[in-house]
């Protein structure tokens, strides 16, 4: 029994503290205070380093706020970046992390829909946010943040309100100030607020707290393998959710931060070369553009993570003759980023190549800090785990959004019957493996047959003269909908469009193969890469 002599504050206190991804650096930093943290170009960090940088800017920036004021991000893969995950949250604020691929106005609308109070910008960035202040009533300072891996950009004047540099230098005059604490009181305190790419619609913010963001990233560790020997590469976007959660994953495990300002691939194999890179993570595209890069070659060592979209099982299998290790990866927005995995079975390493491709390019299994999946029908009944039958695909769990800022209405919609709702369409396997079929916009339906777009650019993919696949449904007169394929070819290959229907009829069913190919030079896509069916579907109309 308990002791009645111990108030229910003192037994509190003692076995619960609210969870933050804050206790990462701090831990970090003084367990491993000598190891290198972050690589960029020129500059190296060390944990300390890293935690003092962090700390004078939050002391700053605490000045500056009030608990809950939303700070933003608009830059690259930079050590800045890296930073503001832990600061902004240290100083009380709220971080938002800006797509750096966006519009002016685009930038503006999430600015103003936010409130957010300070805007820090890359000096690269700083042109598209030359509106702001004009449009955004809450922002009332942006300061410029320089790189030394590139060349001074001209900046328009007018824009910026600071350096970055003399901000951090305030907070010399700040030494008298309460020392800050490295966690929160409350665990369900918002950390970041990540907005949607708003494909159909006005983007979306979507809130993650202190508690979510400390769990996942723990999962995040566990299912990458991060140790304090890790050096993880920066491909995959910071503002994408919080870049999956893997600044705090990565620091949490006292490993090297490698950034990247932009993913190329001589940049990505020189630091694989050179700098002995082991993990890093990013959509399908950025396995193409490793797998199809002049510079590959087999490596000893390589932990790719990947999300985003289907992988092609041909790119894995690609990847996987170089020696690299892929793992697939399933989630959106909503869930912080990754929320199942496809777990590799033991008895698959005796299938041959292409078929356990197949196999790995499964949704798969709900992580270590997440439910199971489930795939359901309108009435939210699971459908027969058979492989086959379709039905939405719902989650639920500590890393699901604590809803949609200053959206009510869709953060019910989102919610309805207890599960969040992710608008994709897919399939039970009876190993109790999910496999995304289509986003529910996206399904063709021809003659009453529901035809999988996925499916289909899977077979164009796994084609040798194919490097991207993307099918829509147009209008037939008679079926009522037919596939139609947009490829884009590898460097120098050729195939034609013929040569391709011949191909697919004999890894599809007859009413599958697309109607008509097309070789567009590029494809419209979101900010993160992924493509826009939507214009393609408006190309078409």
């Amino acid at each position: 029994m308990l002791d009645s002599t111990l108030s229910s504050a003192e037994l509190s206190s003692a076995n619960n503290t609210p969870l933050s991804p804050l206790r990462f650096l701090a831990r970090s930093a003084s367990v491993f205070p000598n190891r290198v943290a972050v690589i960029h170009g020129d500059r190296r960090y060390t944990y300390k380093q890293f935690g003092d940088e962090v700390d004078r800017l939050a002391r700053v920036l605490s000045s500056r706020i009030e608990p809950g004021d939303r700070i933003a991000y608009l830059s690259p893969n930079t050590p800045e970046m890296l930073f503001a995950h832990f600061a902004v949250p240290l100083a009380g604020g709220v971080l938002v992390a800006l797509n750096s691929r966006l519009t002016g106005s685009e930038l503006d609308y999430i600015l103003d829909h936010s409130g957010t109070k300070i805007l820090f910008v890359d000096s690269e960035l700083v042109g598209s946010a030359s509106g702001a202040r004009a449009a955004v009533p809450s922002l009332q300072e942006i300061i410029e943040i320089p790189d030394s891996t590139i060349a001074p950009p001209t900046v328009p004047e007018g824009v910026v309100t600071g350096q970055y540099s003399d901000l951090l230098a305030e907070s010399g005059n700040l030494v008298d100030a309460p020392p800050l604490v490295w966690g929160v009181e409350d665990e369900q305190q918002v950390i970041a607020i990540n907005y949607t790419s708003g494909t159909t619609g006005k983007p979306k913010g979507v809130m993650y707290t202190h508690r979510g963001a400390y769990l996942n990233s723990l999962g995040e560790t566990f299912h990458n393998g991060f140790t304090g020997s890790t050096k993880y590469l920066w491909t995959l976007p910071m503002f994408h959710c919080n870049g999956w959660c893997t600044p705090w994953a990565v620091t949490q495990a006292a490993a090297t931060h490698v950034c990247l300002r932009a993913v190329r691939a001589d940049a990505v194999w020189d630091a694989i070369d050179n700098i002995g890179v082991t993990h890093l993570c990013g959509a399908p595209v950025v396995c193409s553009t490793i797998a199809e890069a002049p510079q590959a070659h087999h490596v000893d060592a390589l932990h790719i993570t990947t999300a985003g979209a289907p992988p092609a099982p041909s790119i894995i299998a690609k990847l996987e003759g170089l020696g690299i290790t892929v793992v697939h990866v399933y989630g959106l927005t909503e869930v912080y980023g990754p929320y199942t995995i496809c777990e590799v079975q033991d008895d698959w390493s005796e299938l041959k190549s292409d078929e356990r491709a197949e196999l790995m390019s499964r949704q798969g299994v709900g992580m270590i800090q997440a439910e199971d999946a489930r795939v359901v029908d309108p009435e939210m009944n699971d459908v027969a785990a058979d492989g086959q039958t379709m039905g939405e695909i719902v989650l639920r769990g500590n890393n699901v959004m604590l809803g949609y800022y200053r959206d009510p209405k869709a953060t019910a919609e989102a919610f309805a019957g207890g599960w969040f709702h992710s608008g994709d369409l897919g399939v039970m396997h009876p190993d109790g493996y999910i496999q995304v079929k289509d986003r529910a916009k996206d399904i063709v339906i021809s003659g009453g047959e529901n035809i999988s777009t996925v499916e289909i650019e899977q077979a164009l993919m796994s084609h040798p003269a194919v490097l991207e696949a993307a099918v829509i449904g147009v209008p037939h007169p008679k079926w009522g909908e037919r596939p139609k394929a947009f490829v884009i070819k590898k460097k120098d290959a050729e195939v034609s469009a013929e040569e391709l229907i011949e191909y697919t009829h004999g890894r599809l069913a007859k009413f599958k193969v697309p109607d008509e190919i097309v070789f567009p030079l590029d494809l419209p896509r979101t900010p993160t890469g992924k493509i826009l069916k939507f214009e393609l579907r408006n190309s078409t109309a």
